[in-house]
């Protein structure tokens, strides 16, 4: 059984407490288990909460979700764009799937209000990550180096002397 991180922004909490239930209802649904929810005050505050949750052993994925509203600056943009950044470098750093169920930027809280279930979205994101990614193997991090084909097998793609692709 599949083991999830939630992080949820309580900024514009009543659009995050139904995206909150949309993805606990997705993960039972799915047969999927919520190891730990944790509660952060805005998006921007979740990737130290991913984080977190990914060195858990107990967790196989996390999934994020929030709501970011457009105000009358760039603000939701950068907000949203330097979340998705971080995200993204905590799953690659840690090895573990984050989805982002965020909904924004550029969108009013009655257009949040009717994406809800990006956060269902998320959780399958999640699942599906955990399901379909190969484990990573230790004994091949890259062209074995005893050998003469300059080729990586794992994608076909031509490699120097070096290991470099080319």
């Amino acid at each position: 059984m599949t083991a999830l991180g939630v992080v949820v922004a309580e900024f514009n909490r009543p659009i995050t407490e139904q995206m909150e239930r949309e993805a606990l209802e997705a993960a039972r649904a799915a047969g999927a288990t919520v190891d730990r929810t944790v509660q952060v005050p805005g998006v921007y505050d979740a990737p130290l909460a991913a984080d977190r949750l990914a060195r858990r052993e107990a967790i196989d994925a996390v999934v994020v979700v929030g709501a970011v509203i457009t105000g009358d600056t760039d603000h939701d943009q950068v907000i949203t764009d330097a979340t998705a950044q971080r995200l993204s470098d905590v799953s690659l750093e840690r090895d573990t799937p984050v989805t982002l169920g965020v909904t924004g930027p550029g969108m009013s809280a009655a257009e949040a209000r009717e994406r809800v279930e990006n956060a269902a979205k998320a959780v399958d994101g999640a699942l599906d990550l955990v399901e379909e990614l190969p484990d990573p193997d230790p004994n091949t991090d890259g062209p074995d180096p005893n050998t003469d084909s300059n080729v990586d097998t794992d994608s076909n793609v031509d490699t120097d002397s070096n290991g470099d692709y080319q």
